[in-house]
């Protein structure tokens, strides 16, 4: 359901053409996103990617009681980190950025715009 919301307000940024908006559920190994946790280095899989016309964005939903532990906020930091490389490679040929976004569960409504979730992007 949350996903869901966030994903339809992310499309409605677009307007009425579809065709500028597309998303997905990543598969593990899609992006190979590793992160520290303790002497472990697991794969960190996003919930999902929506691409914009003007940017592909990384999103994790998490309960509030969450967003500060140190796992959900080593996968942020990873997750930002590659987000910053994508974006760094596609400044040199001339596509779309790409942003972290970590929102927690009760942000999440269907009076909200895109705008109003760009401030938890991670960066």
């Amino acid at each position: 359901m949350i996903k869901n919301t966030i994903i339809s307000l992310i499309a409605s940024e677009t307007g009425s053409d579809r065709a500028k908006f597309s998303w997905f559920k990543p598969a593990k190994g899609q992006f190979q996103i590793y992160y520290k946790l303790g002497t472990e280095q697991p794969e960190y899989v996003p919930d999902f990617v929506a691409e914009t016309d003007s940017a592909i964005f990384m999103v994790e939903t998490k309960a509030r009681t969450d967003i500060n532990t140190q796992e959900v906020q080593a996968k942020a930091a990873a997750a930002a980190r590659w987000c910053k490389h994508a974006s760094n490679h596609a400044a040199t040929v001339g596509i779309k950025p790409w942003r972290y976004l970590l929102v927690s569960h009760d942000e999440i409504t269907e009076s909200k715009q895109l705008i109003d979730f760009i401030r938890f992007e991670v960066k």
